[in-house]
This record gives C-alpha cells, structure tokens and sequence, in this order.
C-alpha cells in the first residue's frame, strides 16, 4: 500500500479554500526605502497581520477544521511555546472544540496570556527538564483528545503552504518573478509548504529557509544529509524557533527542495526587529524576524535580485519589545 508522506500542491490548494472563511489574506508589501538599501525588489508578506498574530492559524486551521464528531468533542491537544499555542486556541474557538496547550513556563507573557484568552486551557512545564510531547501523549492517554502537531503533519504542512500560495500568485498577478524566497524556520512546516508551491507555480525561485544562531539544525542537516539536532539548552530570543530537530515529514521536503539554510546572530534579529518597526511601520516578533534579517545583514547571494521575505510573527512581549527598541538607539 502507498503511503502518503506529503502533502500535494492539490492539499494545499483546498486547504487555501478551506481556511478562506476564517484566516486573513495578508498582503504582499513593498517598501522602497528596503529596495534601496537592500539593492533589490524585496517583497514582503507580513503573517504578523494573520489570526493570532503568525501563520500557525493556517495550519491548526486546517487541520481542525478536518476534524469528525467524535474528534470534535474529545477536543484537541497541542504543544508549542506559543505562537502555534495561539493559532490553535484561535481555531479551535471558531470551530467550538476544546482544547489544551503544552507550554514552557518561560514562554513570553503574552502569549500564555493570549493563548488564555481564546479559550484554551494552558499547562506549563519545564522547557529544559520536561518533555512537551510526552506530556501531551500523556494527556491525550488520560483524557482523550486529538493531537494537533506544530510542523510534523500533513494537514498542518498543506495550511502553512497556502503563505506560498498567495505569494506566488500574487507575484505573478504583479508581473514579479522572484529569485529567491526566504522563510523562517523552527520545524519547517512553513518551509516545507512553501517549497512544495514553489515546486508547482515557481520552480526556479531559490528557497531558503532561516534559522536563528545555534538553532542551525536544518542548515547543518540540509549539509550533512541527516536530521541534526540543536543544543536545546542554549537560551534565544527566538523562542518561536527553538524544535531542536527537523520534522520527520518536513525535512524529506525541504532536503529535496531547498537551495540552502541560512543562518543569523541573535544581534542580527534584534536590528531587523528595529528596522521593521521604524522603517516598515510593522511590530515582528524575535523568530519572525530572522528571515529579514538574514537579507538586511547580507547573508543572501546578491545575484537574486527579486526576493520575497516572510514575516512569520507579531507575538513579541512589550517589555522585551521595548528593550529591543532601546538597545539601537
């Protein structure tokens, strides 16, 4: 029997129409002052503006929204440090499941309070002593409940994809063939996704993905062949980045598909963090800025001319926020 180990360009296609209803259409932006410095045509698609603040709505999204009855009313458990957390809750809200969310109890403030606030019911653990699925397994043993991955799921896959999809088409609506797409990576659902649309509508657009200092795991694994894995006791305030290993289905995808992984300091991320607030006019969380921060610190070949950038979150902690504005002035 064939088993399915990815999603299709035709998953993410209905998962776009089915998550239509609910998720934003974020649009694709340009800003002339970044072309200028940069030396290229930058586009960006700011998924800081999307439910719950990232693109994990897309995903949780299309996978609830899949649920039968029976899974339904069991609810569904999930575990994230809070950006795939807030897209659940939020999902799991419009389509009046229950649900449950691991989360580390450093996770930032805001995104326990948020995640709160939509519904879900929040249970804490040590990031560094505990281990987050077990519990959730546990969870799910105990009390029943369906299992929502944050990236190792081909439902969660086809949703994040639909970002590429509206790139893409919207790129081509804009007469822009683009050299090159740079994604910020944890798991790789995102990348994975947005690589198999490329696959489709743009195959000779470059992909890579981007990870912050020390959280490198799929730069070195797209290098050695194997799935490599982060030193998870090192602290960053890319907390929305922090999988310490690819995804079992994502990294067969994006071995296959990527040109490359890119990789950025953590001071790098605090710059591009500052430059989208006082030059973009937009509030990015620390792991959703990696991507541009990888383009304005250079990291990226200067023969794409033609880049889109994805802004993957907008959940950052105001007094972290406020620090990060301070430090450049």
């Amino acid at each position: 029997m064939h088993i399915v180990d990815k999603p299709s360009f035709a998953d993410i296609e209905a998962a776009a129409q089915r998550i239509a209803p609910c998720a934003t259409r974020t649009p694709l932006l340009q800003n002339r002052f970044l072309d200028e410095q940069t030396g290229r045509r930058v586009f960006l698609k700011p998924e800081t503006l999307q439910v719950s603040g990232s693109f994990k709505f897309r995903g949780a999204y299309n996978r609830i929204a899949k649920l039968t009855p029976a899974e339904r009313k069991a609810g569904v458990i999930a575990w994230s440090s809070g950006n795939h957390a807030q897209g659940v809750a939020a999902a799991a809200k419009l389509e009046g499941v229950p649900a449950r969310i691991v989360m580390p109890e450093d996770a930032p403030a805001i995104k326990l309070e948020n995640t709160r606030a939509l519904g879900a019911q929040v249970i804490t653990y040590d990031r560094y002593r505990e281990d987050r699925e077990a519990i959730s397994y546990a969870l799910a043993e105990r009390d029943g409940g369906v299992i929502v991955p944050s990236y190792d799921d081909l439902d969660i896959i086809a949703g994040q994809g639909t970002a590429g999809l509206e790139i893409f088409r919207d790129a081509a609506a804009l007469s822009e063939p683009l050299d090159a797409l740079l994604i910020c990576c944890g798991g790789g659902g995102l990348t994975a996704g947005c690589a198999l649309v490329a696959e489709a509508l743009s195959p000779e657009t470059a992909i890579f993905c981007v990870e912050p200092q020390h959280y490198d795991d799929h730069a070195r694994s797209l290098v050695s062949g194997e799935r490599e894995v982060a030193d998870t006791s090192r602290p960053s305030i890319c907390d929305a980045l922090l999988s310490p290993t690819p995804g079992a289905l994502t990294f067969p995808i994006n071995q296959r598909l990527l040109t490359g992984g890119l990789v950025v300091s953590e001071s790098e991320v605090e710059a591009a963090m500052r430059y989208a607030f006082r030059v973009l006019k937009l509030v990015v969380e620390p792991g959703g800025a990696v991507a541009l921060a990888a383009l304005l610190s250079g990291k990226l070949d200067e023969r794409y001319s033609s880049v889109a950038v994805i802004l993957s979150g907008g959940n950052v902690d105001p007094r972290v926020f406020s620090d990060i504005l301070t430090k450049g002035s």
